[in-house]
């Protein structure tokens, strides 16, 4: 697996899109927290990241798929999956690696933003007046939300060998899966049950982390999808042997 991670994450590395989508992340976050009048932390005078964590889980919707893509689908295009197949290791290595090295590159993009945090901190009045336990509670949702949507795009780029493809339906599913399920417990056909099928949707999850209470439920929650999403994949993968 180890292999396999050091490949594509060296191959993300060697790409201009990595740098090209984490720029415009990093663009985009920095815009809106600081300079757009209607999200600036500076405007609205409250020392916190709010901006940062109820915009950036819509802007990873799109941000992640376009990292994934490229992972299984750039392999069928070139004809390079039945090579990969030959070599010794699991379809779970094969998996695991391109996975964590999407999930790596998704979580190197996240450093930079503490950055924010800091600043925010010593703008404070007094210096340190932040929700501290809020922020990390928010970084840890944002952390698995993105790797939900890793295992999502994953998923995406195994089912077809076009990449353009794989990011609509990775963009697609992530999207249903984080607020699908909001707007879905708003009708009233749910009545009673309008909170079991907010229940299962990410942003039920996300929200309760970005309290800063950390609930074994949610992180186990978040652990499910992943390992829903994954195992899905998997079983494609194998599908080669049926």
């Amino acid at each position: 697996m180890l292999q396999v991670l050091s490949k594509e994450f060296n191959s993300f590395l060697n790409s201009l899109i990595a740098y090209v989508v984490i720029g415009v992340f990093l663009l985009s976050m920095g815009l809106l927290v600081w300079v757009f009048p209607e999200t600036s932390v500076l405007d609205y005078g409250y020392a916190d990241m709010e901006t940062l964590f109820s915009v950036g889980p819509y802007v990873f919707v799109f941000l992640v798929p376009a990292i994934t893509m490229r992972s299984f689908a750039e392999e069928k295009k070139a004809g390079t999956m039945e090579l990969l197949f030959t070599k010794p290791l699991t379809d779970w290595d094969i998996l695991l690696g391109k996975y964590f090295a999407s999930l790596l590159l998704v979580w190197f993009a996240l450093i930079p933003t503490l950055v924010y945090y800091y600043s925010i901190y010593r703008l404070g009045n007094p210096v340190g007046n932040v929700d501290t336990a809020g922020v990390m509670g928010s970084y840890i949702g944002l952390a698995l939300l993105a790797a939900v949507f890793c295992a999502v795009g994953i998923f995406a780029s195994c089912i077809t060998p076009n990449q353009i493809v794989a990011f609509i339906v990775a963009a697609f599913l992530s999207f249903l899966l984080f607020s699908g399920f909001d707007s879905l417990s708003t009708l009233e056909f749910w009545s009673a049950n309008a909170l079991r099928v907010k229940q299962l949707g990410l942003l039920f999850h996300y929200d309760s982390l970005s309290r800063g209470l950390i609930d074994a439920r949610d992180v186990v929650y978040f652990i499910s999808v992943i390992f829903l999403m994954l195992s899905v994949t998997k079983l494609i993968l194998g599908s080669r042997q049926w």
